[in-house]
């Protein structure tokens, strides 16, 4: 057998060796690393600025140890941008005097929004949070969340993301911040990008700016209130609950049903027009989404833009299932591009509202009729309650003011009344000539021409007994209006169990008291009226007001108004009854 040659050798020795490494390789490949893990080719490419490497800590810690789960930043070759979140969620809370905020990283939302003056309607009443956890639960939506235009999926992604939060120590802490404060989330996928950047300062005002892209291009987005809001313990809070738009000071309402489609995982609907602010409210307090504060002199630009929909949900309510319909909204700019806002989140309180850029005291509804009467009489009140540190009798003594100066008024209605009184007989005789025909008859009409005749005779006026009456329907009606709305007059106490003067009588005292009172002003009032049919709907006026406030419960405030008023009523019917009684002539024949 031939011997082979040394070169023969080799060539066989370096095949067979290439085939066993081939096959080493594929029998023993290393195991793919786990999701999450960070991966540093060889050479690494650059990382954005303010991001730290993989692997490097990122709460204050030294680097060395062995470190829990933390924040992924990894740079992949095939996508447009580094891959950037985190591995756990992570609170952190953010305090001031007024409120306490906390936030999570899974979707860089709120989670809590306390305001440290407020309680709510709940019994025994809890610090107020204007965020519904439960109902933002059910729905997987919280505030602060993104709605990213025509990509539900994009949305979801970013909703449900774990972005990377600055600062992290004091989420690793617990610790909270005080104010000023300022967070950043920041998440992406490597080809969607989202950041948020958060300011608080000592005001009822945050500032928020967002950005989403993908691939490096901007994407249009709103940034969203879901879940409700307000104080959820309150009698009937669903239907407290709007959203709104504003321009130029002016404020439209939009109710909860009629926000988009009543399917939470519908498509919002836009709402046509540009505005200066848009939001969601409650009766006492609001979320106003605003633009960047103009520059001295210059009006807010209106640049606003509004979509809402329906949260639908089953409630329980005095122990029954109850379906409501929360108001979700969500507030973006004409502008394309990041997203630049200031969102007030904070009570409806006059004088802080008008403080705001542009102004929001419109917000406070003290009625389109009768706001010119109602927002004078709060401004009353509440100088009243300098003097007075208690809001049930700074009412009491308003009410003796607007009588004292309604006094007039009630002395001319007097006047007519004895007027009225002095020809009943010869009116009353003239009705019972007539009683025989019916309504419909032409003959009664002569019947009121020979009455109006022995009116002008005697200069009477049949509607000036109305007048004090006529003169106190605005002043109630403002005083409604004033006293559900002005945020001074909630759970103001008065004495004993009325706690809470904008909400109703839980015993119904009030108005039963005030109908026996409205009673004993009436018998003290001399009847004009000569038809008995009327004379008796007018004895039954008082129980028919006083079962109107009990079966259809209204503010504390406005029965004890009215109670006092009545009170007041009967001391001055009583001065005029003894000044200057009304003479009852005889009876005499009609002519």
């Amino acid at each position: 057998m031939k011997e082979i040659s040394d070169q023969k050798r080799m060539v066989i020795a370096a095949v067979l060796s290439l085939l066993v490494i081939v096959a080493w390789t594929m029998l023993y490949r290393p195991a793919a690393p786990p999701p999450g893990t960070a991966i540093s080719p060889t050479p690494s490419p650059a990382v954005p600025a303010g991001i730290p490497p993989a692997g490097a800590p990122t709460d204050g810690t030294t680097s060395g140890a062995a470190q829990p789960a933390g924040p992924v930043v990894a740079a992949s070759v095939a996508a447009s941008a580094a891959v950037v979140g985190d591995t756990a969620e992570k609170t952190i809370v953010v305090e001031s005097e007024l409120y306490r905020v906390v936030l999570s990283n899974r979707g860089a939302v709120v989670r809590s929004w306390q305001l440290k003056k407020y309680n709510d309607a709940s019994r025994p009443p809890r610090r107020l949070d204007l965020v519904h956890a439960e109902a933002a639960q059910e729905s997987g939506n919280w505030p602060f969340s993104l709605q990213i235009m025509g990509d539900a999926q994009s949305e979801q992604a970013a909703n449900g993301a774990l972005f990377l939060m600055t600062p992290s120590t004091a989420a690793a802490s617990g610790a909270p911040l005080t104010v000023p404060a300022e967070i950043e989330f920041r998440w992406s996928d490597g080809q969607l990008t989202v950041t948020k950047h958060l300011k608080f300062d000592e005001s009822y005002i945050v500032h928020v700016d967002s950005s989403v892209q993908r691939d490096g291009q901007p994407v249009a987005h709103r940034l969203a209130w879901r879940g409700g809001f307000g104080d959820f313990a309150a009698f009937q809070a669903a239907r407290q609950m709007h959203a709104f738009t504003g321009l130029a000071g002016s404020i439209g309402v939009i109710a909860a049903d009629s926000l988009g489609v009543p399917d939470q995982g519908s498509t919002p609907a836009d709402r046509p027009g540009s505005f200066d602010v848009v939001g969601i409210e409650d009766l006492y307090f609001t979320a106003a989404f605003l633009p960047p504060e103009p520059p001295p002199g210059q009006p807010p630009p209106a640049v606003m833009t509004l979509s809402g929909r329906q949260l639908v949900r089953t409630a329980q309510q005095d122990g029954k299932a109850a379906q409501e319909i929360l108001p979700e909204v969500a507030a973006g700019s004409t502008v394309s591009g990041p997203l630049a806002l200031r969102v007030f989140v904070g009570p409806k309180d006059l004088e802080v509202l008008k403080s705001v850029r542009p102004p929001l005291g419109a917000l406070v509804q003290f009625g389109r009729w009768f706001g010119f009467v109602a927002e004078p009489l709060f401004y009353v009140l509440r100088w009243l309650h300098q003097y007075i540190p208690n809001y049930g009798w700074a009412i009491v003594l308003l009410t003796i003011a607007i009588n004292t100066l309604l006094y007039p008024l009630k002395l001319r209605s007097w006047r007519s009344m004895q007027r009225m009184q002095k020809v009943a007989p010869e009116i009353r005789a003239i009705q019972d000539r007539y009683k025989k025909y019916g309504m419909r008859d032409p003959r009664k009409a002569e019947m009121n021409k020979e009455v109006m005749a022995i009116y002008g005779r005697e200069g009477i006026n049949p509607l000036g007994s109305c007048l004090p009456m006529m003169a106190q329907m605005p002043i109630w009606i403002g005083l409604y209006s004033m006293l559900t709305v002005a945020i001074e007059l909630r759970h103001a106490p008065w004495i004993g169990w009325i706690d809470d003067l904008s909400g109703p009588d839980p015993y119904y005292i009030l108005p039963v008291l005030m109908a026996v009172l409205m009673y004993a002003a009436q018998k003290m009032t001399p009847m004009t009226i000569t038809d008995p049919g009327q004379q008796r709907m007018m004895n039954l006026m008082p129980i028919m007001f006083g079962g109107m406030f009990v079966f259809f419960p209204t503010s504390s405030g406005l029965v004890l108004y009215i109670l006092a008023q009545n009170v007041v009523g009967i001391a001055q019917q009583w001065h005029l009854n003894r000044s200057a009684p009304l003479k009852i002539p005889a009876k005499r024949a009609a002519k």
